[in-house]
């Protein structure tokens, strides 16, 4: 069961982490920053393969969690933008000019990787 949203710990080495409630950037766990899990504050991808818990589980989130897993996130996606020096607009006016791109970054990306 999730408890209460945490960001996790940090692995030094990176390892993937399947499962559980301990590890920032795992996939398929609970109540940490990480992907394909449940109840955690925010996604937060390490680089590892992505293990997806179903949707019924994650509608089975209580929604004191949820609100409480909502509110963390925003919180550090407002520090990220001070620690950066960008306002909530700046951050919105740079999403849009991102994503109206972000299908020809990818693609040059992959171009470019290959070449190398």
């Amino acid at each position: 069961d999730v408890s209460s949203p945490k960001h996790g710990k940090v692995d030094p080495d990176n390892m993937p982490h399947v499962g559980g409630n301990t590890w920032a950037g795992g996939t398929g766990g609970r109540d940490t920053a990480g992907l394909g899990g449940k109840g955690g504050p925010y996604r937060l991808d390490a680089g590892h393969t992505v293990y997806q818990i179903s949707q019924a589980e994650k509608d089975a989130v209580p929604e004191e969690v949820k609100r409480a897993a909502r509110e963390m996130g925003e919180k550090a996606f407002k520090q990220r933008l001070k620690e950066i020096q960008m306002s909530e607009y700046d951050a919105s006016t740079y999403e849009g000019f991102s994503g109206a791109v972000r299908r020809q970054v990818q693609s040059l990306r992959i171009i470019l990787d290959n070449l190398q």
